[in-house]
C-alpha cells in the first residue's frame, strides 16, 4: 500500500466540536490557551476532548486522527508496516507542529508520553490532562474494537493491564492535572474539567500577583 509523502502538512483541519459553546479566558489555561489529554487507549480522551473543546470555544484535534489523513491510512496499517517504532516518529512529529497552535484541545494517542520529548512538547506548550480509568473500564470500551494494534495478543486483556501498570505513573507525571473517568457522563466530566481548569487559572495568577 502507497504512503503519502510523509511530511507533515502545514495546513491542519481541525474536527468539529460539540456541545454549547462557553468562551473562557485563554490565560486562566496558560499562555497558549492549549489542553491536551494524555492517558490509556479507551480512557474517552477524544470523547471528553470534543465535548471540553466545545465547552471552552475552542478548536478540537485528535493527534492519531491526524496521522491517519496525512498519511491516508489507518494507525493499524502504520504500525504493520512501519512498526511501532515507525508510528513513534510519525506521532512526535505531528505533536510538533499541533503544540504551536493556539487555544486547542488535543487528544493525544495512548503511547505519546512514552517519549521524553513528546512529554516536554505537551508540558511547555498547555495544561496536561490526564485522563485516569480502571483497568475494567478501559478493557470494557476496547474489548470490541479491533483498530488498536496493541490489543491484537492472544490475551488483549492482560496486555491491557501489563500497558496500564507500565504507563500509569509516566501519565501521572507528565499532567498538570489528574483525574478519574469512570461512573461521570461526558458533560458533568467536562464541567468538573472546566471548574478545574479555572481554579488552576485563579491560582496561578494570584502566585503570579503575589510575586509581582
Amino acid at each position: 500500500m502507497c504512503y503519502a509523502d510523509g511530511r507533515i502538512s502545514a495546513t491542519i483541519e481541525p474536527m468539529n466540536s460539540v456541545n454549547e459553546t462557553r468562551p473562557i479566558d485563554a490565560a486562566a489555561i496558560g499562555p497558549s490557551g492549549n489542553i491536551f489529554l494524555v492517558g490509556m487507549m479507551g480512557a474517552g480522551k477524544t470523547t471528553i476532548g470534543k465535548s471540553l473543546a466545545g465547552y471552552l470555544g475552542k478548536t478540537f484535534f485528535d493527534s492519531d486522527r491526524e496521522i491517519q489523513k496525512r498519511t491516508g491510512v489507518s494507525i493499524p496499517v502504520i504500525f504493520e508496516i512501519e512498526g511501532e517504532e515507525g508510528f513513534r516518529k510519525r506521532e512526535t512529529g505531528m505533536l510538533r507542529e499541533l503544540v504551536k497552535l493556539k487555544n486547542i484541545v488535543l487528544a493525544t494517542g495512548g503511547g505519546a508520553v512514552l517519549s521524553e520529548e513528546n512529554r516536554n512538547l505537551l508540558r511547555d506548550n498547555g495544561t496536561v490532562i490526564y485522563l485516569r480509568a480502571t483497568v475494567d473500564h478501559l478493557w470494557k470500551r476496547t474489548r470490541n474494537d479491533k483498530n488498536r494494534p496493541l490489543l491484537q495478543t492472544p490475551d488483549p486483556r492482560a496486555t491491557m493491564s501489563a500497558i496500564y501498570s507500565q504507563r500509569d505513573l509516566v501519565y501521572s507525571e507528565a499532567a498538570h492535572i489528574v483525574v478519574e473517568n469512570g461512573s461521570q457522563g461526558s458533560y458533568q466530566m467536562t464541567r468538573s474539567l472546566a471548574q478545574r481548569l479555572m481554579a488552576a487559572g485563579s491560582e496561578s495568577d494570584q502566585a503570579d500577583n503575589e510575586d509581582s
